[in-house]
């Protein structure tokens, strides 16, 4: 991509950020100097379900720089969850250490604490647990009698689905699966935690650092006011740095026990078992429709697992509420309690496992009636969401699918499987529909502006993160948009709780809020600055005149964005459409993504450098969803086979494709006043349906189970209709 050097929104420019990561500049969580830190590693279970019979930690206590062991048996009392199966959330408390209860393999139980990080990471091995052990709930099958229904949300309908399948004239039913997955963001899960005088500094990686000092606060019973926590630079998160985890509540207690900063990171191992996870998800499709692809009915009903002793429920059916003009439709969601640790938001959480279900189906039924799937899809668009009875706000769904299907060269694709051929390899095109919710979320801003040697200059302050999305590069382009002045001369601050609030980043609201909150502050700056010496207010004026005529060499406002009402009345959503096209070896069932185009309407664009970057990250997470990522599970102990880079594998340059993506012109000014949507998961959503897809129409093989490997290819059968 070009690159333009510019001020403002809307222009590709290069993070402002990234000499310091290149540099090694930027400090992580782990990388703030902090005098006489000593380093922790935590112990693990090895059983999924049982109790501690007994802990010696005597071997550990003795070895060189130890200084301290913790188990439940000395650990501080923390608040514990008044209900039994709390839901999670990103504020729900953290409690560790609590009892002698193990509930998942891999569950904290003790934690070392050491001179060095070698000496713990040593000294953890030496800290022997005895066990009652107990046979875990680790399998789906087997435990399908204790499925329940999360809330009364869970389910959805509208209209009659009985009768909507009985006036159809064609029928699908079919079954999709989604394996466990994990995030693996590139910095490990990592704090370092000082409690010094019953204040709480934490430096740690987390996606919102606000609801971080209420999870401290809250779990262990001490005034917010007193804790802060600081995340300048995240490397990475996919959802899983959303909550407050337990290793940062383990750090804390021991650096309050010893007086001393603790540095405590989470091993690649231990992330599999203690940082969250995608849950799998067992997802039944039913579909009716007439033969002129008028759809008549559609249900989506989800079953997935969650803790033992804590729920979260991934929302598979939420984008089956909404996507299509359908009169009855039904949405189920239910759990099943196993002893695995508790699942968690990842990246287009239900959105990306959701979409995959509906829109394979989608392209199932496209071909029971003989039609061509992106005319089936047109065929039932709607600009009203039915699932809520208002309108969208905007919805550029059939442009996304008319404009990719020009680009991409959808008119060459053959509905016939098995028919495209070069030598050896059966070539498929592939299309899915995507949707995501756009939300948008009270924010607020710090603007300083300062005048130094003629020329104005200004800092942007709030507690947002930047999880690799550029945040601090398009926020300095809203202020330099907003205050008139370059975006070199904007610095940009982030991640720390004792600036202006606002949501932290996730679920595709971080650039929508912080740039209107970044441009209600610089807005509110300007407008007082001009109300002191009576200017009008649609005058133009330079900053630094206006810092000037007021005698001013500093100057400071806050400000605050939030939905409006008009927000309220309207859905609003981002859009898009994948397309790919799959080339497979009809010997090995090697499969090999030759070329994506992705088409979004995601509303203005404030930095289309960023924002490719971002939907590059989705395709790629999409790619490891379709073919590559599964966690496995010991079919007896409950542990994770796949536990390593060696064996969960995350896709790489080669297993890309080539890759065009466009954004639609758009802006949404209903959806905020800059018009600006969320992208991040809307890159994911529904990529692993296109790719599907497309091995459908190469090979005439329905795959229902991710990921598609080759041996899944080579057992499959062909669908009934495909000549071979």
């Amino acid at each position: 991509m070009k690159t333009i050097k510019a001020s403002g929104i809307g222009k590709p420019i290069d993070r402002i950020e990234g000499r310091l990561k290149v540099t090694g500049m930027a400090k992580y969580a782990t990388e703030f100097p902090v005098e006489n830190k000593v380093y922790a590693q935590a112990v693990n279970s090895t059983i999924a379900k049982g109790e501690i019979v007994s802990i010696d930690t005597s071997e550990a206590e003795k070895a060189a720089g130890v200084l301290a062991v913790l188990t439940h048996k000395n650990a501080e009392k923390l608040k514990a969850f008044e209900e039994e199966m709390p839901e999670l959330g990103t504020t729900t408390i953290a409690p560790v250490l609590q009892s002698n209860k193990v509930h998942y393999y891999g569950e904290y139980v003790g934690l070392v604490v050491a001179e060095t990080f070698e000496q713990a990471t040593y000294a953890a091995k030496l800290v022997k647990v005895k066990y009652k052990e107990e046979t875990p709930d680790i399998h789906l099958d087997k435990s399908r009698a204790k499925a329940y229904k999360p809330t009364e949300s869970s389910d959805f309908s509208r209209g009659d689905m009985d009768a909507g399948m009985a006036a159809a004239d064609q029928t699908l039913e079919a079954t999709y699966n989604t394996p466990i997955e994990h995030h693996h963001p590139m910095e490990l899960h990592a704090v370092i935690a000082s409690w010094n005088n019953g204040k709480v500094l934490a430096y740690t990686s987390q996606q919102m650092v606000d609801n971080s000092t209420i999870v401290i606060s809250d779990t262990f019973q001490i005034p917010k006011k007193d804790v802060r926590v600081v995340a300048a630079f995240v490397g990475g998160g996919f959802g899983s740095k959303l909550n407050t985890d337990r290793h940062v509540i383990l750090a804390l207690m021991a650096s309050k026990k010893l007086g001393k900063p603790v540095q405590l990171t989470v091993t690649r191992n231990q992330m599999f078992t203690n940082t969250g996870m995608r849950q799998h998800n067992e997802q039944n499709m039913r579909i009716g429709a007439k033969k002129d692809g008028t759809l008549t009915a559609l249900s989506h009903e989800t079953l997935s697992h969650t803790s033992t002793f804590q729920e979260y429920q991934e929302p598979c059916g939420n984008v089956s509420k909404m996507l299509y003009k359908v009169p009855n439709n039904l949405i189920k969601h239910r759990l099943i309690p196993l002893n695995f640790q508790t699942p968690c938001s990842m990246r287009a959480p239900g959105e990306a496992t959701g979409s995959f279900a509906l829109e394979s189906a989608m392209d199932e039924m496209a071909w029971k009636l003989k039609m061509d799937p992106i005319d089936f899809r047109i065929k039932n668009d709607t600009q009203i969401d039915l699932s809520e009875e208002r309108p969208f706000s905007s919805r550029l769904l059939i442009e996304c699918l008319r404009i990719g299907a020009e680009k991409f060269g959808w008119k060459e694709r053959k509905m016939e499987p098995r028919t495209n051929t070069n030598g050896n390899w059966l070539i498929g095109y592939g299309v899915s529909a995507a949707s995501r919710e756009a939300p948008y979320k009270k924010t607020s801003s710090k603007v300083i502006i300062s005048l130094e040697e003629g020329k104005a200059i200004a800092t942007i302050q709030m507690d947002a993160t930047d999880i690799g999305t550029g945040s601090y590069t398009i926020i300095a382009q809203t202020a330099s948009e907003y205050l008139g002045i370059p975006t070199e001369d904007v610095t940009v601050e982030l991640g720390d709780s004792n600036y202006p609030v606002t949501p932290g980043s996730g679920g595709s609201w971080g650039a929508a809020s912080y740039c209107n909150g970044a441009r209600a502050a610089c807005e509110n700056a300007i407008a007082e600055l001009k109300r002191k010496k009576n200017i009008p207010e649609g005058e133009e004026i330079a900053l630094a005149d206006l810092l000037k005529q007021n005698d001013l060499t500093k100057f400071e406002a806050e400000g605050t964005a939030e939905p409006s009402e008009e927000f309220e009345k309207y859905s609003v959503f981002s859009f898009g459409a994948n397309f790919s096209e799959v080339w497979v070896d009809k010997d090995t069932g090697m499969s090999r993504i030759k070329r994506m185009v992705n088409v979004g309407s995601a509303g203005k664009i404030l930095n289309p450098k960023t924002a490719y970057g971002q939907i590059i990250g989705g395709l790629t997470m999409g790619v490891g969803m379709a073919l590559t990522e599964q966690t496995k599970i010991e079919p007896n102990f409950g542990n994770f086979i796949t536990r390593s880079f060696a064996d969960y594998h995350a896709p790489v340059n080669l297993d890309m494709a080539n890759v065009e993506v466009i954004f639609l012109p758009e802006e949404d000014k209903i959806a905020n006043k800059m018009g600006v949507k969320g992208i991040g998961e809307l890159g994911i959503t529904s990529v692993a349906a296109s790719i599907a897809n497309a091995i459908f129409n190469a090979t005439g093989k329905r795959m229902r189970d991710l990921p598609i490997t080759p041996e899944k290819l080579i057992m499959a059968k062909l669908e009934p209709g495909v000549e071979s």
